[in-house]
């Protein structure tokens, strides 16, 4: 049994996660913390993770920007590993995250979806294949009119994997209003969508002479990035100090 803390408990996601666990028998949330106490839960919340005096294994932290200082600093201290969901991380913090990772075990992902990141697998495969065949490679990724940031963190980790497959080689082209010629073979185009209440669609596409190859992720509730959570801690749990991945979890599946 796999015993968690849930750090931003009663937030969208951390109330997700609590209906995921209650239903699993190898995993229980044994401690809960958040500012907001207007949510009744089955185990003890704490206002502070610094006051949490819960045993656990794991953290999971779907949390805030301003509360990752405090987390950061209990997982340190007490070598809880910790499984870090929150986004929107100052360089700053991203540097203390890679300290502490030095004393426990820290996973971070770009996309905590389990089938995004086999796709990031699969891709570097079919990419060593078709980009030296002359294929063209474009990502279109969608998502609800409320996302402020473009092209998706997930379409930049799906470029990045593929762009690793070519040593690195290949240029992004985010915009091709601005000039008119044709499109250059070493880049990869990244386009976004906005509108109405899109999870978050992302598709490939390899383009070659009469033919056109596609692979597509479709989110259609959030639900997916908090059984990857999920699946991430019951990996994290007792692991050695170090900075891991969803790939990580991919390849111990």
């Amino acid at each position: 049994m796999v015993r968690i803390i849930m750090h931003g408990c009663n937030g969208k996601m951390g109330q997700v996660i609590t209906g995921i666990i209650k239903e699993d028998e190898n995993a229980k949330i044994v401690a809960g913390i958040d500012v907001s106490d207007h949510i009744q839960n089955d185990y003890p919340v704490f206002s502070k993770i610094s006051e949490c005096n819960v045993e656990a294994d794991v953290v999971i932290d779907f949390a805030s920007v301003a509360a990752i200082d405090g987390l950061l600093d209990f997982c340190e201290e007490k070598k809880m590993p910790v499984v870090l969901c929150t986004t929107g991380l100052s360089q700053e913090q991203l540097d203390r995250v890679s300290k502490v990772s030095e004393n426990t075990a820290i996973l971070k992902s770009a996309n905590m979806s389990l089938g995004i990141n086999m796709l990031l697998k699969l891709l570097k495969e079919v990419t060593n294949i078709l980009a030296p065949a002359g294929y063209d490679i474009e990502i279109v990724e969608k998502h609800h009119n409320q996302k402020v940031d473009a092209p998706s963190g997930t379409a930049l980790a799906l470029a990045d994997s593929i762009n690793e497959a070519l040593d690195n080689q290949y240029d992004y082209k985010y915009d091709r209003s601005q000039e008119r010629k044709k499109r250059e073979k070493k880049e990869i185009g990244l386009s976004a969508v906005r509108g109405g209440t899109i999870v978050g669609e992302h598709e490939i596409i390899f383009a070659g002479t009469d033919e056109v190859i596609e692979f597509k992720h479709t989110a259609y509730s959030k639900a997916i990035f908090a059984k990857g959570a999920v699946q991430a801690a019951k990996f994290l749990a007792g692991k050695g100090a170090g900075m891991y991945d969803m790939a990580d979890v991919i390849d111990a599946q």
